[in-house]
């Protein structure tokens, strides 16, 4: 290995994003035994999957000269902890390379990216620097997330993103997601699955999927223990301990943290397990438990009008104080996978449950119930038929629930008489099959398609909010073609055609009109599932100096879930006629100086880390809003980072969140959020070894600016629509591992 690659090593090329460990953590990745992630050529002569042989004779038989030659199985590589390697839980290496069989836009973003270096206090931390990704904080945990303009009119929890944990759904069984139940302090990696690129979790939406992995037992340092605290009384306490003892091994992670909030009635506190336990029944097959519990307390402060927003940005809707909204979630999910290896093929399969409670005052106080159940199934082949390598994937996907919803009257954050009783049952079966035959020993053509039905059915028990009784059900094809060209070991090029189909949630109904009868009262079954054909074309690169990626797509939507119309103040969801999303999504990463102080095997150097999003979304000759800008993400968005790092393990350096254009929050583009630049500084010790630590300042300019907005039809220069940006802070934090 060059000393150029042995200084890199630690730097992490993602698919469709250029995702790097930071050079903070470079050594820290070579330390946990980690080599350099490179994109792999395939081969149609290749290696059998390597497995730990349990005699001679075993090992003789993975070897099969009948077909083209295999190398001779070698030992799995023990991941840190124990002689065995997980089946069910790929390294972040592995995982790396099974994602870059993807022809299109996706990501995968190491831990060490920023767990070591930073806060990690919401979701926007582990996302920040993946281009097509527009994640910006609310309050609290809460965040607005959309990828490639998913969920636009969303102004409350999320939809047009599925998100997992360990494959595991978040989002509720009618397709609402939140990021409440998310820990940034307990994965290994998570990946990023944009659009139809997310065929493999039965994704049928716009913005795809994101699955968040946590570690077991097996993997390096499995005991830890860090303490972060800062700005608004942050604090967090979080701890992890794990093992293996033959084909047992386990894995806990628990973190408790609170925060007063940079705003007025933004108050929250949460405390949340994660935990498996894997048992190998065998060197090719083993089962895996798994148990995630979270218990979270989070008050609202609203969004607030412009002038607001960027003149007294710590203030809180008056009308959030005085009912005292909050969100609270309690939850329980359960899971098992089971994972079977054979000499070419690879099947996984599971069921899991999942129990919420969500406590909601907010315009009325929402108690729901949600109770959702369901498994899945994957089949991966990949062999060498007529010397020519094919590679298979196949695979179900359930996800079934039931929600008893409950409104009352709020009552300054307490219930008062009941005004609806609603039974929700949502149903969701897909099935997906993909190919790839390389044609040619680095090309290969890729087919495949996705069938969802789905059903949503609701019983009204009682309602004086004018909740009405139906059901509705879909039946969707979602093809995709696309080639993957490897032009060499370190450079794919690659383009795709697919489409994704969107089942609205219950929450996508349009709301009862019942304070303006004027308005369109349009039941929730009669709203179409919002369906795109995306074209992307893309080509990223690694080289042991630097990192780039860009892609470029566009999306042609039919019957896009929007905000065509409102009543009293809220944004009311249905179907426009046809629009467009498009846009190019660029990263990069490079050594930009090295030498500067050290020489040598392991020299000091400047890393410039760079993720730059242009989007481009748009009414297409709509009859109303004809061709507008659509209302809720900016048309640029940028995130840099400049670093240096010394060997022994100190770093420090500038960033910068850059939004230059301001943006329209109505359909009607009449009201606009305003431009902006905020940085940063940060700086800390992570030399690999079991001590690591951070000090972080954000936006020390302390500039007031709006970080995101709700969404309407047309909205007036007094509409509360916006959420300011957080002020100036500064975090810290410590670790230990071993």
């Amino acid at each position: 290995m060059s000393s150029a690659i042995r200084r890199l090593r630690g730097y992490v090329l993602a698919s469709s994003a250029i995702i790097l460990v930071s050079p903070a953590n470079a050594q820290s990745n070579s330390q946990q035994g980690l080599p350099p992630v490179t994109v792999e050529a395939p081969q149609q002569t290749r290696a059998t999957t390597a497995r730990p042989p349990q005699n001679a004779t075993r090992s003789a038989r993975a070897v099969r000269p009948a077909r083209a030659p295999a190398a001779p199985v070698q030992p799995v590589a023990d991941q840190g902890n124990g002689s065995r390697a997980a089946l069910a839980v790929l390294s972040a290496q592995q995982a790396l390379k099974e994602i870059n069989n993807t022809p299109g836009g996706v990501a995968l973003v190491p831990a060490e990216a920023y767990r070591n270096s930073t806060v990690a206090n919401t979701i926007k931390d582990i996302l920040d620097y993946v281009p097509g990704v527009f994640a910006q904080p609310k309050w609290g945990d809460d965040t607005r997330l959309s990828i490639r303009g998913s969920g636009l009119s969303r102004n409350f929890h999320l939809r047009g993103i599925q998100l997992y944990m360990d494959g595991i759904p978040i989002n509720t069984s009618d397709g609402y997601g939140d990021f409440q139940e998310i820990d940034p302090t307990a994965y290994k990696y998570v990946e990023v699955y944009k659009g139809g690129n997310a065929l493999q979790f039965g994704a049928n939406s716009l913005g795809g999927a994101v699955n968040f992995v946590t570690p077991t037992g097996r993997d390096p340092y499995p005991n830890g223990v860090s303490v972060d605290f800062g700005a608004f009384n942050t604090r967090r306490l979080q701890a992890n301990v794990g093992g293996a003892n033959g084909p047992w091994d386990g894995f806990v992670t628990a973190s408790t943290q609170a925060s007063d909030g940079f705003r007025d009635h933004s108050f929250g506190s949460s405390n949340r397990v994660s935990a498996n336990v894997g048992y190998q029944i065998s060197p090719d097959v083993e089962t895996r438990f798994y148990l995630n519990a979270n218990e979270v307390r989070q008050r609202i402060p609203g969004s607030v009008d412009r002038t607001t927003a960027l003149t007294s940005p710590t203030a809180a809707a008056p009308f959030n104080v005085i009912n005292d909204w909050q969100r609270n979630i309690d939850t329980v999910r359960v899971a098992n996978k089971t994972t079977i290896r054979f000499e070419d093929t690879k099947l996984e399969f599971g069921a899991f449950g999942v129990d919420r409670h969500l406590m909601h005052p907010i315009f009325q106080w929402l108690d729901y119930r949600y109770k959702d159940y369901g498994g899945f199934a994957k089949v991966t082949d990949d062999r060498v038929i007529g010397g020519f390598r094919n590679r298979f994937v196949a695979g179900f996907n359930i996800l079934n629930g039931s929600i008893d919803a409950q409104q009352f009257v709020n009552i300054g954050g307490f219930k008062g008489t009941p005004t609806s009783s609603l039974l929700q049952k949502p149903e969701n079966y897909s099935a997906f099959a993909e190919n790839s035959f390389y044609f040619v020993p680095n090309v290969a053509f890729i087919a495949g398609t996705q069938y969802l039905f789905a059903a949503r059915d609701q019983q009204v028990n009682f309602s004086t909010n004018g909740d009405v009784n139906g059901r509705s059900t879909f039946s969707l094809w979602s093809p995709k073609v696309g080639l993957l060209w490897q032009v060499d070991p370190t450079w794919q090029v690659f383009g795709n055609v697919s489409r994704s189909a969107e089942v609205p949630s219950f929450g996508e109904s349009v709301s009862p009109n019942f304070l303006n009868p004027t308005l369109p009262n349009i039941p929730f079954f009669l709203i179409k599932p919002q369906v795109a054909t995306t074209y992307e074309i893309s080509t990223r690169m690694k080289r042991p100096d630097y990192a780039w990626e860009i892609a470029l797509y566009r999306s042609d939507i039919t019957d896009e879930l929007l905000c065509l119309y409102s009543a009293f103040g809220n944004c009311n969801v249905t179907n426009a006629n046809k629009t467009v999303h498009q846009g190019i999504e660029a990263g990069a990463g490079a050594a930009i100086f090295r030498d500067i102080f050290v020489s040598g095997a392991a020299p000091d150097h400047i890393w410039l880390n760079l993720a730059y999003t242009l989007n481009d979304f748009r009414f297409d000759n709509d009859p109303v809003f004809h061709n507008n800008v659509l209302p809720g993400a900016p048309r640029h968005f940028v995130r840099a980072e400049l670093l240096y790092k010394h060997p022994n393990g100190i770093y420090f350096g500038p960033n910068l969140e850059w939004v230059p254009q301001a943006y329209f929050v109505d359909s009607a583009n009449t009201l606009m959020t305003s431009a902006y630049a905020i940085w940063g500084l940060k700086a800390g010790f992570d030399n690999g070894g079991p001590f690591s630590g951070y000090i972080e300042a954000r936006n020390i300019a302390n500039k007031a600016y709006i970080a995101s907005a709700s969404i309407i039809d047309r909205a007036t220069a007094t509409s509360p629509l916006f959420e300011p940006g957080t002020g100036r802070a500064i975090y810290a934090g410590v670790r230990y591992r071993w």
